[in-house]
């Protein structure tokens, strides 16, 4: 551990923000990094707990107070080393995640959790400005070549991993860009692209092929793919959206989040996107249907845009501000949370249901109609609404083409069902992340992407030197 009373004496301090009024005028990133003493300090705050249960709630088994005394101690080219031991992606996770290792950790029983995931991305955003995290390509090949379906954290981390072993792997992508929900799905705002694109540097140097527009299934025959490669990872995620069946719902004006987002991240990278088919909320009503983090991703970028009012709407009442005695610690705990979109504004109603939509002589969505979960009569309101945004997750892997094909096995939830060694019911056809798991995490999807190599590795070699999987 690093200072033995730093639990006691430092409290837990958030990464400092841009103003409000300053970020939501352009997409840049809304964190700063920590001043030097100021993270030192944080990091000193990892107390010597015996058995770190940080461990117990990240999928990827980070070595964290590892590295929190290593930063204390000023020693960050050993802790990025530890932390890329487990982590092939840490500049992603320590934006992304929402810390579940937070969550577990000891000095949550009773205070508030060291900053792990800001410390994390101080490490890997350290030892890029140093120069430390460079191309390292294997020292020889297999002769065995593995294609990834998909380019997200699954199918990125599973590439990186068998490249690492050795294997030729080829990373094929249906979208014109790689990155899969890291490209087109998280907001400029959470993590900048050229975060992204640098990665992608490494791992193109490092000798992994990354194809575009190549829809398994579709432009390309699941057959040519068997046929080219010795083994396939699907890593297509869960992409497959929840809608909302309800009177009003084809008006004009209704979209789903991903297809809202995704053409806005197109506008950021310079695509020109014709007025007519760009979706904007500028000086529009809008309402989110849909209380987590994509429902939050669109409200960030609803502020951005222009709206002239913001409503989010969760099906669920609010959470508490603290535990309940149902909720004990180390479980991720189910509390109030408020991310850097709502600090921005908007309003927030919990224990909604929507009945129906109605529109104008246009076509065009005008007003919601909801109803509020309490038993007393005359809960039902309405809420002006110009643009309607559906952020109520994803049921699955989309259905036919390349699934289809394959012939593979699905699970009773409609994803891709995978044995102990992450082989699907297809001989030589492997999953990983949200298509095999469902809808999750950026750090599960990493943790099974690592994990499903070491499955393929085994297949291809009779044995596996790669990690083993800690899931």
């Amino acid at each position: 551990m690093g200072k033995v009373t730093g639990f006691i004496e430092i409290q837990r301090k958030k990464p400092p923000a841009r103003p409000i009024e300053e970020r939501v005028r352009d997409w840049r990133e809304v964190y700063l990094p920590y001043p030097q003493a100021v993270l030192e300090g944080q990091a000193a705050r990892c107390m010597d707990c015996g058995i770190p249960f940080c461990h117990q709630g990240c999928p990827l088994g980070n070595l964290i107070p590892d590295w929190n005394d290593l930063v204390y101690r000023d020693r960050w080219r050993t802790a990025i080393e530890r932390l890329h031991a487990t982590n092939n992606f840490p500049e992603f996770t320590g934006r992304l995640c929402p810390a579940p290792c937070e969550g577990a950790c000891v000095l949550g029983i009773n205070n508030d959790p060291v900053t792990i995931k800001s410390i994390e991305v101080a490490i890997i955003e350290r030892a890029f400005d140093e120069g430390w995290v460079t191309a390292r390509p294997p020292a020889s090949r297999t002769g065995k070549h593995v294609a990834v379906v998909g380019s997200g954290p699954a199918g990125l981390a599973a590439a990186d991993q068998l490249n690492h072993a050795g294997h030729s792997v080829t990373v094929l992508e249906r979208a014109d860009r790689i990155g899969g929900l890291l490209r087109y799905g998280i907001p400029e705002f959470k993590m900048e692209k050229r975060f992204l694109d640098r990665r992608l540097a490494i791992l193109e140097e490092e000798g992994i092929a990354f194809r575009t527009g190549c829809h398994v299934g579709v432009n390309m025959p699941v057959g040519e793919v068997r046929h080219a490669f010795d083994a396939v990872v699907l890593a297509g995620g869960a992409t497959a959206p929840r809608d909302l069946r309800v009177p009003g719902r084809e008006l004009a004006g209704i979209h789903f989040a991903m297809e809202f987002l995704s053409l806005q991240n197109r506008r950021n990278e310079g695509d020109e996107i014709p007025e007519g088919q760009f979706i904007t909320a500028k000086d529009k009503h809008v309402i989110i249907i849909g209380g987590g983090d994509t429902g939050a991703d669109c409200l960030g970028t609803v502020h951005r845009q222009g709206a002239r009012s913001v409503h989010q709407l969760e099906l669920l009442s609010r959470p508490s501000d603290t535990r309940e005695d149902s909720n004990p610690w180390p479980l991720w705990p189910n509390i109030f949370r408020v991310s850097s979109a709502h600090e921005e504004g908007g309003e927030r109603l919990f224990a909604v249901s929507t009945e129906r939509f109605t529109g104008d002589q246009l076509g065009r969505v005008r007003a919601l109609h909801a109803l509020e979960f309490r038993p007393i009569p005359g809960t039902q309101f309405e809420l002006q609404a110009d643009l309607v945004l559906l952020a109520m997750g994803f049921l699955g892997p989309e259905r036919g083409g390349m699934l289809d094909e394959l012939g593979v096995r699905l699970t009773d939830r409609g994803n891709v069902w995978r044995d102990e060694n992450w082989m699907t019911s297809v001989p030589g056809v492997f999953a990983a992340g949200d298509m095999q798991r469902g809808q999750s995490l950026i750090v599960w999807a990493i943790a099974e992407g690592r994990s499903c190599a070491r499955g393929v590795d085994a297949f291809l070699m009779g044995a596996s030197q790669l990690p083993a999987p800690l899931l």
